[in-house]
């Protein structure tokens, strides 16, 4: 039976009976008849095992679109031991949707008496089998619901009166009692896939006021599919349509989800930019605070100088809100260059092994910051010396203290409200967590409606939040303008004159230069301003007062040296 509906028909005076058998086919089935005739011996034989002789159907629509339907098949040889009938329950229609329908109240007879039928569902189909017990009558009765359709003109009854039995039937009758006038009816009949017009559909007048129907000899497994037509709201429709799953249909792009996604994304996008301005945005800075400058201090002369006692690691965290190694790396230095510590380059082994340095503590001249002595305190004892290469198994159990205590010192110095580590990880969570409902949501979204896109909205917002939440540490009205300051500290850094420190003092004025330079560039120009400060060709092994190297060594080894050394002490300050 086709999937579509039928047009209307132009009613006659009281209902129309619409046959559908052109001149042609008349022609074909008047020499089909005497072909049957003249080879009588090679057509189907009306006794034969198996067969049913006449299949009588025998139907009646109730008010409320419910079909129930009352066969009688009568074999005129010798019955099957079962017979069966599959009824397709689901039907494919455009729009990968499918009708529905709901067969009930199943019952049969033999030869008058009661049985109990079996009945096995598999797929889209439902097989009812009864054991005929060698009888040659067997009654069938059952209920429909949802062969009632929505057509253009109205409804319309469309369902095969016979289908899917599992014998050869000689010769098909059926009738059908309904509850209104009809519009139009069709008959089709033979195989599934590619029916034509049954042999007789008529009814309506006074001579066959029922529509009846008749058509054989029909194969196993044939169908006889009735199509009846009704006024608008002769007989209610009760058509089931069932949407399948589909990924088109899923993420529908239909006005409807399509304009829920986009207006999510909308109002989602606003509710972020706000909340970003609210908690993520830095306050309003006033006049740059200065965390170092170059000081003149005589004709072509400055000197640097600190100022508010801000050191690297603090520099470092402040500017990108996070204790990254080379802040922690940059505090080493910067504890070395103040007096606290001495960094010792030990004589490789031999021409390929690592290199080693040895940190000395020294009693340092100035206060140090909470984070600064557990720093020290970590690496070594007052008076202790540690190897560089023994670092990773004293300091990775502090290392979080120590960054927390660099945390705390953002607030303490009130450049932040509340730590930024925090603040970031719990707008973090809730990012990780509205990904993972939006997932949820998406799936089942997808799954039970077509409004997946609304489920890519809530994930993409949630991704956003995942965003904005690196972002969100916000810095206080001191925060924002040291920020600003370290914007012309890096500027100095990057483009002051390397050759202006007072003559005799080169060597302490740039040290000082160097963490700052490490944290926020301009480091490889400062180190080749202490290669220049060199005079002589003798060996500079301890001409530094922070950083000793091997006997034969030279300034002009710092550059490659000092790198060597960030780099392996950041790698061992934070290996897992």
């Amino acid at each position: 039976m086709a999937d579509t509906t039928s047009p209307s028909r132009a009613a006659t005076a009281h209902r129309r009976v619409r046959v559908r058998r052109t001149g042609a086919f008349t022609i074909l089935a008047m020499l089909a008849a005497a072909a049957a005739l003249l080879i009588g011996p090679l057509s189907l034989p009306a006794a034969a095992e198996g067969t049913a002789s006449v299949f009588d159907a025998k139907a009646e629509l109730a008010a409320d679109g419910a079909l129930r339907v009352q066969q009688t098949i009568t074999f005129a040889g010798t019955a099957p031991a079962n017979v069966s009938q599959t009824f397709e329950l689901r039907q494919n229609i455009v729009g990968q949707r499918q009708y529905v329908m709901q067969l009930s109240d199943v019952t049969a007879s033999i030869g008058g008496q009661t049985v109990a039928p079996t009945q096995s569902d598999h797929d889209r189909f439902r097989t009812v089998t009864v054991a005929t017990g060698g009888a040659n009558v067997v009654s069938m009765s059952y209920t429909v619901t949802g062969a009632v359709r929505t057509i253009d003109s109205g409804t319309a009854l469309q369902w095969p009166l016979l289908q899917g039995l599992s014998a050869q039937v000689n010769e098909f009758t059926g009738t059908v009692r309904l509850p209104a006038a009809f519009n139009y009816l069709e008959c089709n009949a033979g195989s599934p896939n590619s029916p034509v017009p049954c042999r007789v559909a008529t009814g309506g007048t006074g001579e066959v006021p029922l529509p009846t129907f008749r058509d054989g000899p029909l194969g196993e497994g044939q169908i006889v599919a009735v199509d009846i037509g009704f006024a608008p709201g002769a007989v209610p429709a009760n058509e089931q349509i069932k949407e399948l799953w589909t990924v088109g249909r899923a993420f529908s792009a239909k006005p409807l989800p399509l304009g829920i996604a986009l207006g999510l994304l909308v109002l989602g996008g606003l509710g972020l930019l706000a909340m970003h301005r609210q908690a993520g945005r830095d306050a309003t800075a006033g006049e740059p605070a200065r965390a170092g400058q170059f000081v003149p201090v005589g004709a072509g002369q400055t000197e640097f100088r600190v100022v508010g006692e801000v050191r690297p690691g603090e520099i470092g965290t402040l500017v990108d809100e996070r204790v990254d190694p080379i802040d922690v790396t940059a505090s080493l230095l910067d504890l070395a260059v103040r007096g606290h510590l001495l960094i010792t380059e030990l004589p490789r082994a031999s021409a390929y092994a690592r290199t080693d340095w040895e940190l000395t503590r020294l009693a340092g001249p100035d206060a140090l910051q909470s984070y600064e002595q557990l720093l020290l305190d970590t690496i070594a004892p007052v008076g202790g010396i540690v190897r560089v290469s023994e670092l990773a198994g004293r300091v990775q159990d502090s290392i979080g203290a120590i960054q927390d205590k660099l945390y705390d010192e953002m607030v303490g110095h009130g450049w932040y409200e509340r730590r930024p580590d925090s603040t970031r990880s719990r707008w973090t969570r809730l990012g990780l967590i509205g990904i993972a409902a939006a997932v949820v949501i998406t799936a089942l979204l997808a799954l039970l409606t077509e409004f997946g896109l609304v489920g890519i909205a809530l994930i993409a917002l949630a991704l956003g939040l995942m965003f904005v939440a690196q972002e969100m540490p916000s810095r206080t009205p001191k925060g924002a303008a040291l920020l600003a300051g370290l914007g012309a500290l890096r500027s100095d850094l990057m483009s002051h004159p390397t050759d202006q420190m007072p003559p005799g003092a080169e060597l302490r004025e740039i040290s000082e230069v160097l963490p700052y330079a490490v944290v926020l560039g301009g480091a490889d120009r400062w180190l080749d301003a202490l290669v220049a400060a060199d005079d002589d060709a003798d060996a500079d092994s301890t001409d530094l007062t922070w950083y000793h190297g091997p006997a034969d060594w030279h300034l002009r080894d710092l550059p490659d040296s000092l790198r060597n050394f960030i780099t392996t002490v950041s790698g061992l300050l934070f290996a897992r």
